[in-house]
């Protein structure tokens, strides 16, 4: 909608914001009515009309097997529009005209902002299932008037009222036509179950909506008023009730269709299962959460336990050992931190590898710079877990082996991110030292060495990816990961 009245329109932005509200409101009127809606604006030349949106009805038959956005239509060809434009009304002259065998009632409605019309609407209705109405139907034909004749006025869609039509209730999920008292003249039968949902036991119809609303919700006080309120559509806003375990949402639409308010239209849609639904997975959340809190507390426990019996051992060997084990636990447990404070079983990575570098830097403080560069981005946790002992391992591997006792330098990781945001996605991951090198001969598919062994079962058989460590120039030594960025099924 918006290229197309930029470049046929004269229209404002400010006026197209208001079609955008108009669009976002106009399902209702197109189910009320049961009628498709097309809304046409007159070109800058003013000698033709451009459709700029369409609406088919949930309620009834389509008129419009095409769709309509972007035609051209020149002034003159439909009378109707140009009757509409130019008077400022709504106008309903003129026999059904007939597309495909089938007839269909047209009527124009002007679209006014500020005194101005902006386009008009053309109601298109398929008169092929015409029967007699029902009490329902008749209720909705009458709001669907009402609410044309305050969009012909400029008082519908209510400014700041931008509604979400995938959230909001529809006509079809409850619908009560409400006087200027805020008493109940009709209720839809979804409109009765739902407050029977809530514990009603008697009929909803001569009964004043807020008060009753208000006796149902289990509360009282300031939010007590504001539900009496709301619920007598007084004004133009959307609540939940809940009580006797059902939830219902409401939507209210006062009715002004000559200036006056005459009544109001509340529209309600029972939830509750939809509630129920979203507390069950809030629930389930909390508790993957909590999981990942309380094996991060135990890794941490175990680690503070490894490092206890170090401290006990004699063998430096056997120190060493066991300071690698808590080191590779505590990265473990890091990821497992990140996922506890998240709603997903998903983490920003850079955070954990930034904190990997930091705890195995404690090796050589001071001596060897640790560095990270690029990015590695969100990653499931079925990646993010492996690859922070695979990062641990290679970075402990070269700060042991790479520099001699006392020696500085510096290792750098770096990652490279590809197609990201898809599943073929993948993560180039490359760890250079400065160091020493590899020795003459050293084979890293084959080495002994129990950390490059853990890297290789990880990144192959976990991470389905490659690894290899290769002698960098001028000196030290490259390590290359490159790993699928999501999880291998």
């Amino acid at each position: 909608m918006n290229d197309l009245v930029r470049q046929h329109t004269a229209l404002s932005e400010t006026d197209l914001e208001w079609l955008h509200l108009l669009v976002s409101e106009w399902q209702l009127l197109s189910d009320l009515s049961f009628a498709d809606l097309v809304l046409w604006v007159p070109t800058l030349d003013g000698t033709r009309y451009v459709s700029v949106a369409q609406m088919r009805p949930n309620t009834g038959p389509t008129s419009y097997q095409d769709d309509m956005v972007g035609h051209l239509v020149p002034r003159g060809r439909r009378p109707l529009l140009d009757a509409a434009l130019d008077e400022g009304r709504i106008v309903r002259e003129g026999d059904p005209e007939w597309r495909e065998e089938v007839p269909v009632r047209v009527e124009s409605i002007p679209v006014r902002r500020e005194g101005r019309v902006l386009g008009v609407i053309a109601r298109n209705t398929n008169l092929l299932t015409v029967r007699t109405p029902s009490r329902l139907e008749l209720t909705y034909l009458q709001s669907a008037s009402d609410l044309a004749q305050m969009i012909a006025a400029g008082s519908f869609p209510f400014p700041g009222q931008q509604v979400d039509m995938d959230a909001s209730p529809r006509a079809g999920d409850g619908l009560m036509r409400l006087d200027a008292d805020g008493v109940v003249t009709y209720a839809s039968p979804n409109a009765l179950s739902a407050y029977h949902r809530l514990g009603l036991a008697a009929d909803l119809v001569g009964q004043h909506l807020g008060t009753t609303t208000s006796e149902l919700a289990p509360t009282r006080g300031p939010v007590d008023e504001a539900i009496v309120k709301l619920a007598s559509g007084w004004a133009p806003r959307e609540t939940e009730v809940e009580g006797n375990g059902g939830v219902i949402q409401l939507r209210a639409i006062p009715l002004k269709p000559k200036g006056v308010r005459i009544g109001s239209l509340v529209l309600c849609r029972d939830v509750t299962e939809l509630r129920r639904r979203e507390r069950e997975l809030i629930t389930k959340d909390a508790t993957i959460r909590e999981i990942h809190h309380r094996v991060k507390n135990n890794l941490q426990t175990v680690a503070a336990l490894l490092r206890l019996q170090a401290r006990r051992m004699d063998s430096e060997g056997g120190r060493e050992a066991l300071n690698e084990a808590v080191r590779r636990v505590g990265s473990i447990a890091i990821v497992h931190e990140t996922l506890s404070q998240n709603l997903d079983e998903r983490v920003e990575f850079d955070e954990i590898a930034d904190r990997v570098i930091a705890m195995v830097a404690e090796i050589s403080p001071g001596k060897v710079e640790c560095r990270r560069t690029g990015r590695f981005g969100i990653l499931d946790a079925e990646v993010a877990t492996p690859l922070s002992m695979v990062l641990t391992e290679i970075l402990q591997n070269a700060l042991e082996h790479a520099f001699t006792q006392g020696e500085g330098g510096r290792v750098e990781v770096s990652a490279i991110r590809t197609g990201s945001g898809r599943a073929d996605g993948r993560l180039l991951i490359t760890v250079l030292d400065d160091g020493s090198g590899l020795p003459e001969g050293f084979d890293p598919q084959r080495a002994g060495n129990l950390g490059l062994q853990i890297v290789r079962t990880l990144v192959e058989g976990e991470l389905g990816g490659t690894f290899d460590m290769v002698r960098a120039e001028p000196r030290g030594t490259k390590v290359v990961l490159d790993i699928p960025a999501s999880p291998q099924k």
